[in-house]
């Protein structure tokens, strides 16, 4: 019996040389790290917290996730970010928004609670969210980053069905206890609200 030997199509080699002559930057974006997979908002950059530094939870589970507590870093991005990976410091924030671009750092996943509010109440049944800046340095808060941190707002608020209002989304000043004054009377509550609602 003769065998008949299956070559690829022609049509089939042509489609794979374009496949491969396309260059990566045009193909959709993928997180192949495990490290990445690790976030839950997915424009975010996944850069751990010291485990020495958040509460492991499975929230909304073991406590509902009412609130979303601004912060500004009162450091740099980068200076924020190290604070957070170093365990004797004992801090931590679910995410840090950086000012230049409004790109994403995520530290804590959203289910573990983050050591930011200073109040274990608030901290158990919020995110937190810093920003990169100063509150008496205005200049900080550029446009990309009130409108990144605002989409990320968004979506946390449909994620746990937090009213998008000023009294779910609330300053770390407001936190009962808290002597910090962060986001400072720079930030512009109602633009960000504006964008929040908008996103």
């Amino acid at each position: 019996m003769d065998r008949v030997r299956r070559f690829p199509s022609r049509r089939r080699l042509l489609q794979g040389a374009v496949a491969a002559a396309v260059p990566a930057a045009l193909l959709p974006a993928t997180r192949a790290t495990a490290g990445a997979r690790a976030v839950d908002y997915p424009l975010a950059e996944w850069v751990p917290a010291s485990t020495s530094n958040y509460t492991a939870a499975n929230r909304p589970t073991t406590y509902p996730v009412d609130y979303v507590v601004i912060h500004v870093t009162q450091e740099t991005y980068a200076d924020a970010l190290a604070i957070f990976q170093n365990p004797a410091k004992k801090v931590s924030a679910h995410y840090v928004v950086r000012s230049k671009d409004g790109h994403i750092a995520q530290c804590v996943r959203e289910r573990n609670v983050g050591w930011h509010a200073g109040n274990w109440t608030y901290n158990t049944r919020s995110i937190g969210i810093e920003h990169e800046g100063w509150v008496d340095k205005p200049e900080y808060f550029t446009d990309a980053m009130y409108e990144q941190s605002a989409a990320l707002t968004a979506a946390i608020c449909s994620k746990y069905d937090i009213p998008k209002d000023r009294e779910h989304i609330i300053g770390h000043h407001e936190v009962p206890g808290s002597d910090h004054t962060d986001p400072g009377p720079y930030w512009d509550w109602s633009r960000y609200l504006r964008l929040v609602n908008f996103a």
